[in-house]
């Protein structure tokens, strides 16, 4: 079971920080936001499928998280694996996050995630910092 967010990347995009990566639906990013990767998402966790949100409520849910960066004369593409939670409510409606932790809040979307906004690889987070735009996919199983 998937969803799909549309969102693109933007001139502060730096991909620091150490256990977080984030998309949001702001227009905006300041260099402090150093997890976020990509913003104007045209999806927020509030809109997705009440089915995605119960598979993705269990300890033993997979979760993956696909970025995809399309500069047009390439694309890059990472998957970061992680897990659900049962607290995980997906009523946020301005941003989702990617959590190495098990920290849960109602922006949550994956929890115990392989690595962090520092995990991405350079060449994929320089396109992003060009306004590139992104697809992030969130398969569950």
């Amino acid at each position: 079971m998937k969803e799909t967010i549309r969102a693109r990347g933007h001139e502060h995009v730096s991909a620091e920080h150490a256990s977080t990566f984030e998309v949001t639906s702001d227009d905006w990013l300041t260099p402090a936001g150093d997890c976020i990767l990509a913003i104007e998402a045209d999806r927020t966790p509030a809109d997705f499928d009440d089915e995605f949100v119960e598979a993705c409520q269990s300890h033993d849910a997979t979760i993956t998280v696909t970025v995809s960066v399309d500069t047009g004369e390439r694309t890059f593409e990472q998957s970061v694996r992680g897990r659900g939670h049962p607290d995980l409510t997906f009523d946020g409606d301005r941003s989702i996050v990617f959590r190495t932790s098990d920290y849960v809040d109602d922006r949550t979307g994956m929890v115990g995630a392989e690595h962090a906004a520092d995990g991405f690889d350079d060449k994929l987070v320089s396109a992003l910092a060009v306004g590139a735009p992104a697809t992030v996919t969130i398969d569950v199983e």
